[in-house]
């Protein structure tokens, strides 16, 4: 109860955190006492930080769906995570390049994988119901994991 507590609290404040970019100055180089950032393809930190938010928020919300949901298919979440991920490490990588070109390529291993995977698990599905008088709700619960706590979920990804 207090986890879905504090998860629910953090999704109501994404409007909040998405809007954390206003703080940067509409500047070139931005000082802080902790470190100086150049922009150099965006030419302004403020704009750097409003593209990562965009990325950022979108993605974090991706995880909390991907460790709360329950259903068979939750594993088909990892490409769009896979793929804002891709977007954020390109966007920092050194602030030169167009974001989202050529994201594709290399989203293909991800797909190749999730996807059979996905179809794999939807093909039981629908063997069972086949030969088992067993409605679809009844099968997904069989294929649900309920882990006790967030570190037996992680257990099971690896």
């Amino acid at each position: 109860m207090i986890i879905g507590s504090i998860i629910a609290t953090l999704i109501a404040m994404t409007p909040y955190l998405f809007y954390l970019y206003e703080s940067v100055p509409d500047q070139r180089i931005w000082n802080t006492f902790l470190f100086n950032y150049e922009s150099k393809y965006y030419e302004s930190a403020f704009v750097l930080a409003w593209t990562l938010t965009g990325k950022i928020i979108p993605i974090f919300l991706l995880f909390i769906w991907f460790f709360t949901c329950r259903h068979w298919w939750y594993h088909v979440l990892l490409v769009p995570i896979a793929m804002y991920t891709y977007q954020i490490l390109i966007t920092i990588n050194d602030d030169t390049q167009f974001i989202d070109s050529n994201q594709l390529i290399y989203m293909i291993p991800i797909m190749a994988v999730i996807i059979p995977s996905i179809y794999l698990i939807r093909a039981q599905i629908f063997n069972r119901i086949t030969s088992v008088d067993k409605t679809m709700e009844e099968l997904e619960e069989e294929f649900k994991m309920t882990p006790k706590n967030f570190w037996d979920k992680l257990k099971n990804y690896f």
